[in-house]
């Protein structure tokens, strides 16, 4: 059997440090970029007096739809827009889970069935926003998920005046997460996400694309 000869077991050598450096300056990367991001999640709601033209809840989690709904009973806004909705289910059947008086509501709530997902939430309410002719909004969903929210109805609607409203589940804690598996993971999992949704948006305006409607 050939020996090989000492210069290829040093050319070998120095791809495999290189690829070893590389992978650790991604990660470091990665893990940098989370603790900003962790850093941007918002910790509190602000404005919470403001009113706009509408609220939107995006479904997909506790606390969203009872938010919103007590936003509409205060008049922060004139409807309620639910993003993402199961078909099938009406405003009555929405209002009956949610543990609220349909008479005193349904008038105000319009229901959108076509999202699966974030984009497709923004697309959603885009599309609904501009057929009221609205141009502002309260959106609503969870905290770890508002960056990632705010990012595609900015890039959905850059018109429109967006004022987070973030809710906080029980399950999810923010302070200290990194002693919470669960809380880590399901961050990391949407830092993830989020950075998915940013590449794919700058790589279309990279190529001339603009903004994405």
């Amino acid at each position: 059997m050939a020996r090989r000869s000492p210069a290829r077991l040093r050319r070998r050598r120095r791809r495999r440090l290189v690829a070893a450096v590389l992978a650790i300056a991604a990660a470091a990367a990665w893990l940098g970029g989370l603790l900003t991001f962790i850093g941007g999640i918002p910790r509190a709601v602000a404005a919470p007096e403001r009113e706009t033209d509408a609220i939107v809840v995006l479904t997909g989690g506790s606390l969203r739809l009872e938010s919103g709904i007590r936003l509409l009973e205060r008049g922060r806004a004139k409807k309620l827009f639910v993003s993402g909705v199961h078909r099938g289910v009406d405003v009555r059947e929405l209002l009956r889970i949610s543990r609220q008086a349909p008479e005193e509501l349904d008038c105000c709530i319009v229901l959108g069935h076509r999202a699966d997902d974030t984009a497709g939430n923004a697309a959603e309410s885009a599309a609904w926003m501009r057929r009221q002719s609205y141009r502002s909004l309260r959106l609503v969903t969870a905290s770890y998920h508002m960056p990632r929210s705010l990012l595609e109805f900015r890039v959905a609607m850059p018109e429109a005046d967006i004022v987070p409203h973030p809710v906080f589940p029980d399950h999810v804690k923010l302070d200290a997460w990194w002693r919470w598996p669960g809380t880590a993971v399901l961050i990391a999992g949407e830092y993830n996400k989020f950075l998915v949704a940013f590449a794919a948006y700058a790589l279309h305006w990279t190529a001339g694309g603009g903004g994405i409607s």
